[in-house]
């Protein structure tokens, strides 16, 4: 199965360090998922990842439901068959809930979200659609639904994040893993 336009490196090819890493996601899920394979060609790869997995894996101000929901909307509004796959199947893993991913993915403003929430999705989506339009009344939304400015400065790198890796695997033809189309609960953990 071709997972990206480039070259995938072979495993005998990369760093130590990127083969242990490969190696723990193998222990964890029993796959490595298509886009580090890919991503590995280059030298950044492991740098890109720790960003990725600090912020929506670590200890942060918005939930791991929230980041996902985000992560969620923002790629299906930029079509972006890969995240949209993966990130679909973490949220359903998260809450439980088959339909939430779904309808994000689709048309995130009719989702029906706890207002904390609504105001992140309304948030991702007009910093994925119009970033350059955007003022301090922008905030408001987030601040009136409790979210402190360190909070909305997280929400900003998940918003940056996905609009980047969007744009990045959608460029390069990048390919989900079958197995985001079953069940992953064990890479939740």
């Amino acid at each position: 199965m071709v997972i990206s336009w480039l070259r995938v490196p072979e495993e005998g090819e990369l760093s130590e360090e990127v083969r242990a890493l490969f190696a723990r996601f193998r222990e964890k899920t029993g796959f490595v998922p298509n886009v580090a394979r890919a991503f590995a060609l280059s030298p950044r790869f492991l740098l890109w990842f720790q960003y990725y997995d600090t912020l929506m894996r670590g200890e942060g101000l918005l939930s791991r439901e929230e980041r996902e929901a985000m992560a969620v909307a923002i790629s299906g509004e930029n079509r972006c068959e890969y995240c949209v796959a993966s990130h679909k199947r973490y949220l359903k893993d998260l809450t439980n809930d088959p339909i939430l991913p779904e309808v994000l993915a689709a048309n995130p403003r009719r989702a029906e979200l706890p207002p904390r929430m609504r105001a992140l999705v309304d948030f991702a989506l007009k910093v994925t659609h119009r970033h350059y339009e955007m003022t301090e009344e922008d905030l408001r939304p987030l601040r009136e639904a409790g979210l402190s400015d360190e909070a909305i400065l997280e929400a900003a790198e998940v918003a940056a994040m996905f609009n980047f890796t969007n744009r990045l695997l959608n460029s390069l033809g990048f390919k989900p893993n079958p197995e985001y189309y079953g069940g992953l609960s064990e890479l939740l953990r």
